[in-house]
């Protein structure tokens, strides 16, 4: 079966290291360092990378067509050029689109049941 016709549904619930860095790559190509910042920023260092844990996922999220490495990098004397770059696949950001609305749909639930305090989020 190819990537194409695959249904994202079928890698649903996605480990939280693995939304995370399909979420910070949702915006454009990124190395793996920016990847880590990104995650601890978003998450407010609540959610840390470790090297092994970023690269084992980035290692099986290019073997499942979720991410690709990106030919594309910036100017030379501004990069490192050692590092490599990853990009969503279509595949991937389908995924990571339907986990994101999974999520949504159990911020929905905790709200019905008004587990949620003041500060619920906007939806």
């Amino acid at each position: 079966m190819s990537v194409g016709s695959r249904n994202p549904e079928e890698l649903l619930p996605l480990t939280p290291a693995v939304f995370h860095i399909l979420l910070a790559l949702a915006d454009g190509d990124k190395h793996g360092y920016a990847i880590m910042q990104e995650v601890e920023m978003l998450t407010d260092g609540k959610i840390r990378l470790g090297p092994g844990t970023l690269y084992g996922s980035i290692k099986r999220l290019l073997a499942g067509g979720l991410i690709e490495e990106s030919n594309e990098r910036p100017d030379p004397e501004l990069d490192d050029e050692r590092r490599r770059y990853y990009r969503l696949t279509d595949f991937g950001q389908r995924v990571v689109t339907a986990e994101a609305e999974r999520l949504l749909q159990l911020v929905r639930q905790a709200k019905l049941k008004k587990l949620l305090g003041a500060q619920e989020p906007v939806i």
